[in-house]
């Protein structure tokens, strides 16, 4: 029983084991099943992307060639439109080659028949002179001395009439040039002044101003350079300075101070400085203005800067910004009259009196100082040669000196431009000639150049040559210390020793 048992047992695990191999190896086929459809399904799909990848290809690869073939045939057509035009070209020389030809044919036959005439005419003339006796050259002299002789007075009276009429013809145009550019431009007449008024609230203020001991006034006068004049005047303080941007740089210091109330040396420092920075902005508008009416551009910022400076300037009464903005537009008149350029007449004429706006700190006339100051701000040659010859202090190198030169004299002779009388004139004159002739070396001496420059003459037995030049720098002084003067005065110190003796 025991055996039976355990037989039964075997026979169980071997049919189990059996069966399990069984299991697994159905499972082993199945999976190898799964695994050969999918490796097909794989093969077929792989075919179908390659089908479909070389139908693609084969369709890029028509497009390509057709691409091909278009250009091919675009270059073909360039190809055979060029050969038409090389056709064309050639038909165009060959033409042209033979009206050369032609030409030059016809240019020797003109030159010989030219040479032909030129025989012709040296024979008839060596036929002439053997029947006259005489030489062509012989012939003409003759003939021009006969008319010369009987003809004399009709050819003086003629050639004497034509200059007249030439002279009266040419001083009408210009008359009539001069007068139509003064009636195109009107100015404003002058009405500048050497001092400035500045009202006060109450006579209380001119206290103030003042200060203890002089202070405040002593502060401003001495920031500013202008000279503060607290009179008798009621509710008014008056500015005296000969240098107009000084004065108005004291005039806004005052309201600046007065519109504030407290004067003392810090306030009036602060008042100084800001007065000085709005009188250089309204020197910048000015200049931009001016430029800007002028209708000129390309002006360098510090160029017009220093334009703008001569609003603050006079001469003669006449304020010099618009004195020189008179001058451009009439230049620019006379310039569109004459056929010239007028822009560039136009920029002369109003960079004429440039110098002026430093000569009160730069030693040297305003002619010299505006060369200089056209130089460094690279102006063209033509305008510095317009510019320099104004006052005929150089020579006149170009037609546009001779226009500013009018516009100039135009600007300052024109009635109410400056009103400086003849009397006041004369006196400035006198008052100069005055001052020089007190120094007992000195002869004589002649203002000229409207008080612009001084000629002495001295005794030669009184002063030798260093002393003459001693002289000089003492009469310059001296002018500088006694005389109020616009810009400066030249003085021109002479010297000569003359040694006479006969011979008996």
């Amino acid at each position: 029983m025991l055996l039976s048992g355990g037989g039964a047992l075997l026979v169980g695990l071997i049919a189990g084991y059996l069966l399990r191999k069984t299991i697994a190896g159905n499972q082993v086929n199945s999976a190898e099943g799964r695994a050969k459809r999918l490796l097909e399904d794989a093969k077929i799909k792989t075919k179908e992307q390659l089908l479909d990848a070389k139908d693609k290809g084969v369709k890029i690869l028509d497009e390509v060639k057709k691409e091909e073939q278009k250009r091919l045939n675009n270059l073909q057509q360039k190809e055979d439109r060029l050969e038409q035009k090389e056709q064309h070209l050639e038909q165009k020389i060959n033409k042209i080659e033979k009206e050369k030809h032609n030409l030059k044919r016809k240019a020797n036959e003109i030159k010989n028949i030219r040479e032909d005439i030129l025989k012709v005419k040296e024979q008839q003339v060596e036929k002439l002179e053997r029947i006259a006796g005489m030489k062509k050259e012989d012939a003409q002299k003759v003939l021009i001395s006969v008319a010369e002789k009987l003809h004399k007075d009709e050819i003086t009276k003629a050639l004497a009439s034509l200059e007249r009429d030439k002279k009266e013809t040419l001083e009408e145009e210009a008359k009539n040039v001069m007068a139509l550019a003064m009636q195109r431009y009107a100015g404003s007449h002058s009405a500048d002044t050497t001092t400035t008024t500045v009202s006060i609230d109450s006579d209380e203020l001119k206290g103030r101003i003042i200060g203890r001991e002089g202070r405040n006034i002593k502060a401003i006068e001495r920031l500013t350079g202008a000279e503060i004049i607290v009179d008798d005047t009621p509710e008014a303080i008056v500015i005296s300075a000969f240098n107009p941007i000084r004065r108005e740089t004291a005039r806004l210091a005052l309201e600046k101070l007065l519109e504030d109330g407290r004067i003392h040396p810090t306030k009036i420092e602060e008042a100084v400085e800001w007065a000085r920075d709005m009188v250089s902005k309204r020197a910048k508008e000015a200049g931009e203005a001016a430029v800007y009416d002028v209708g000129i551009a390309g002006f360098d910022p510090k160029l017009t800067q220093l334009l703008g400076r001569l609003r603050y300037r006079t001469s003669f009464g006449q304020n010099v910004l618009l004195h020189s903005l008179e001058v451009a537009h009439l230049s620019g008149f006379l310039a569109s009259e004459l056929d010239l350029d007028a822009n560039l007449a136009k920029k002369a004429g109003l960079l004429h009196d440039i110098g002026k706006a430093v000569d009160a700190e730069v030693q040297g006339t305003h002619v010299e100082l505006g060369i200089s100051i056209l130089k460094k701000f690279k102006q063209s040659d033509e305008i510095i040669d317009a510019m320099k010859s104004h006052h005929e202090d150089y020579p006149f190198e170009n037609n546009y000196s001779l226009i500013i030169a009018a516009a100039d004299a135009l600007s300052a002779s024109r009635p109410g431009a400056r009103k400086d009388t003849l009397e006041n004139y004369l006196k400035r004159l006198e008052e100069i000639e005055d001052t020089v002739n007190s120094f007992s070396e000195v002869e004589k001496s002649y203002a000229i150049q409207a008080g612009r420059e001084i000629r002495v003459f001295v005794n030669p037995d009184k002063v030798d040559d260093l002393g003459a030049m001693k002289l000089a720098k003492s009469i310059a002084e001296k002018i500088e210390e006694d005389l109020n003067y616009p810009g400066e005065i030249k003085v021109n110190l002479l010297r000569e020793t003359k040694a006479v003796e006969y011979a008996r």
